[in-house]
């Protein structure tokens, strides 16, 4: 089985363009030269390779492929950077459901004590550690 390379590009924009490839080469030459006029790097040129992994199983090299197309920039900017410190940081839930937050929004209520809390999130902080 031939190996997959997941990459992002940075446009002259500074946009992230996310694809997936069999030959890392040819595809940075046409996203360079314009091969597809319709493609969105057509008018984004010049392009710089800034990150790319190999993958032997098509379903692996997919997978991450749309997992990095669904990331925010600044994810994508750690990644690139290589700060899997604030990768993790961001990519922590943030939503109001999210155990870390509930926890805050039901003490006002008197739903949850501040005892409650600190135990809440004692053990959210433990177990993303």
């Amino acid at each position: 089985m031939k190996q997959l390379v997941v990459y992002i590009l940075k446009c002259s924009d500074g946009s992230f363009y996310v694809g997936i490839t069999n030959n890392i080469e040819r595809r940075i030459h046409e996203h360079a030269t314009g091969v597809y006029p319709n493609a969105y790097t057509f008018n984004k040129r010049p392009l710089m390779l800034a990150w790319s992994k190999t993958f032997d199983s098509y379903y692996e090299a997919n997978k991450w492929e749309n997992k990095l197309k669904g990331w925010t920039r600044k994810k994508k900017e750690a990644l690139i950077e290589g700060n899997l410190d604030l990768l993790k940081t961001l990519s922590e839930c943030q939503n109001e459901t999210h155990c870390k937050n509930y926890a805050e929004r039901l003490k006002p209520m008197g739903i949850i004590s501040q005892q409650e809390t600190t135990i809440n999130n004692s053990i959210f902080s433990s177990s993303t550690s």
